[in-house]
């Protein structure tokens, strides 16, 4: 399996407004993508390895609140919802996934990757949940969201990074996942105030089951520090 390492693709994407005054906004790309989808007891089949395109208010919502370091990887970057929004806000994006969406490289596996792309410090992704375990070495459980974490973690730690994760809401209250959070630097929880449409079926669409949040870890902070509540 390709190692993370030797990644050369780099992918900008939308302008938009930016909090970090510093950097410069780049001109509108173009990526195709559904802007809403919606999930779980829907009346519609998962998609395959959990790929829903994240919507662009989801993205801004974070950057709103968080000023990244460096070059950013998103691991799973599926058709480039998301790397499209942070390239439009200034940041350089290394943009891979284990499928081929069309966007970014593929054939990457996050969870085999042992270093950071060179020069990153985040990074920032909407993980598969685990419910189809249709990720390769992913179990079809809650349990799958922990293993990405640690794994995501472990990858921060080493280049005293940043971390953001696009999570469920109800699944930072788990014991276990409390405990993973609570031994890392969590510094933020940054809660949706709207719940995320995944699909746009019209008249037919759904309500959104989930309310989402993100969660952010720095470990360039001073230890011991309580996370902020915030939202977005």
């Amino acid at each position: 399996m390709a190692d993370a390492g030797g990644l050369q693709s780099i992918q900008f994407g939308l302008p938009l407004a930016n909090p970090c005054a510093h950097r410069p906004l780049r001109q509108r790309a173009q990526v195709g993508r559904t802007e809403h989808r919606a999930i779980h007891v829907s009346g519609y089949d998962r998609e395959g390895r959990d790929f829903y395109a994240t919507p662009d208010w989801v993205t801004e919502a974070l950057l709103q609140r968080v000023c990244l370091r460096d070059r950013v990887w998103e691991p799973c970057c599926g058709n480039g919802a998301m790397s499209a929004v942070l390239a439009g806000n200034g940041y350089t994006v290394v943009s891979t996934d284990i499928a081929d969406q069309g966007f970014g490289t593929p054939g990457i596996d996050f969870l085999a990757c042992r270093e950071l792309p060179p020069s990153c410090s985040s990074i920032v992704t909407n993980p598969p949940y685990g419910d189809t375990g249709s990720h390769k070495g992913q179990a079809k459980s809650s349990a799958a969201m922990l293993g990405f974490l640690r794994h995501a973690l472990t990858l921060t730690a080493s280049a005293q990074g940043q971390l953001a994760l696009l999570v469920r809401l109800q699944w930072i209250a788990g014991q276990r996942a409390a405990e993973v959070m609570s031994a890392a630097p969590f510094v933020a929880v940054i809660v949706l105030k709207r719940r995320i449409r995944w699909f746009d079926m019209g008249a037919r669409t759904n309500a959104a089951q989930h309310h989402h949040a993100w969660v952010v870890f720095d470990y360039a902070l001073p230890a011991g520090r309580p996370p902020a509540l915030l939202y977005g």
